[in-house]
């Protein structure tokens, strides 16, 4: 299955590349780590029979593990080509099935399951033809967004019940807007097609922000757990207002398989931190996950940034033009519906504990720790240029 380019493949590129626009614990037990549960999820749910479109990469695999923990049955529908990098043993418990989205869905018929989470949907079509084969054997649809449908970000308080754009418009000529576009654009059509074939009381869509933690392939975040372990100058980007939103990846995972419990149909927003938090305000916070000893060095020149290819190190996103709203989302509606959030520090050690492991191969550190484009092997010479610009 080929996947389309997402935003949030194209931010890795700038954070990684340099390129533009659009964690202290010894073991990797850590990335079991679990948010406290509140009562009514101390409860021991109905056993479910679970189908995930996809199920080997990052999100999949902390939902797989989930749903076991929590007593259910798993099946996963795959190429067969991607192998789980965590809990390989509870891989051992599940059903792989092998097909192909694109032209190929044999092992998913005259099957019937509990539920679906569709993690894969990268094309509208493949949304479509799976939700179509499924509804007649299966409960509900969860079908895996993004807040990329939000794409343009003009707003300052971004619901769910926001407009989507579904087609391309017109005039747009510069090639990393047009990611943006199409890949919204993909995800909300993705959403509607799933609506279409199980109707919206059969559906639940989850919008996840910028997500990461252990398992995350995308290298989009891993700058700060690695940075900041490192201690000395810290180039810090954007002004003191600019404001930052991510999600661990284990809490959009855990909360999803809970919507599934509670057959809780709709569409949410899985987006952190619980309230406002700027850019200053997340490192100060990161940083508690180490002992490095940290100056941060505020640089608060959009241009100056830019002339430097920093249009984000994510969580930041240079919040202009038509992502001047894309760290002001709204989740007050997943609040109220049974997200939880674990500690910054808590998400950031474990990252951390999961980059240094052996389950991340050397190959993966040294593309980001290494690479000359990168902004965390160019930092001194950004900052050298800084400071003698703001001490001229």
């Amino acid at each position: 299955m080929k996947h389309n380019n997402s935003r949030r493949d194209f931010i890795r590129t700038g954070v990684t590349f340099g390129l533009g626009l659009p964690i202290l614990w010894s073991n990797l037990s850590s990335c079991d780590s679990k948010p406290k549960d509140n009562t009514s999820n101390n409860a021991k749910p109905k056993s479910l029979d679970i189908l995930i479109l996809g199920g080997t990469s990052f999100l999949g695999l902390h939902q797989v593990a989930y749903a076991l923990d929590r007593g259910h049955k798993v099946s996963i529908f795959t190429r067969g080509k991607t192998k789980p990098s965590l809990f390989k043993d509870k891989f051992k418990q599940v059903e792989q099935l092998i097909g192909d989205r694109n032209d190929n869905l044999t092992a998913l018929e005259n099957r019937s399951w509990d539920v679906v989470i569709d993690n894969s949907g990268h094309n509208a079509e493949w949304t479509k033809q799976s939700a179509k084969l499924l509804k007649v054997n299966c409960d509900l649809y969860l079908y895996t967004s993004s807040t990329g449908v939000y794409y343009p970000y003009l707003g300052s308080d971004i619901k769910e019940d926001t407009e989507l754009v579904l087609n391309m418009p017109e005039g747009i000529t510069d090639r990393y807007e047009t990611i943006e576009y199409e890949y919204g654009i993909m995800k909300a059509n993705s959403e509607r097609e799933a609506i279409n074939q199980f109707g919206a009381d059969r559906t639940i869509i989850v919008r996840p922000t910028y997500m990461f933690g252990p398992a995350d392939k995308t290298n989009r975040f891993i700058h700060w757990p690695i940075r900041l372990s490192k201690g000395g100058e810290v180039l810090v980007p954007g002004k003191e207002n600019d404001r930052v939103q991510y999600i661990d990846v284990r809490d959009v995972a855990e909360w999803m398989i809970r919507l599934l419990e509670d057959k809780n149909a709709g569409t949410f927003n899985a987006v952190g931190p619980k309230g406002d938090q700027t850019i200053y305000e997340f490192v100060e916070e990161a940083q508690q996950a180490f002992t490095a000893d940290n100056t941060f060095i505020k640089v608060d020149d959009y241009e100056f940034l830019m002339q430097h290819d920093i249009y984000g190190i994510v969580p930041w996103i240079l919040p202009t033009g038509n992502n001047s709203g894309s760290a002001k989302i709204n989740n007050e509606k997943g609040l109220a519906n049974g997200l939880q959030l674990r500690p910054l520090v808590e998400s950031i050690k474990d990252t951390y504990n999961w980059w240094t492991s052996d389950a991340v191969p050397q190959s993966q550190r040294d593309m980001v720790e290494l690479d000359p484009n990168a902004i965390l092997v160019r930092e001194d010479t950004i900052l050298k240029s800084w400071k003698t610009l703001t001490e001229a």
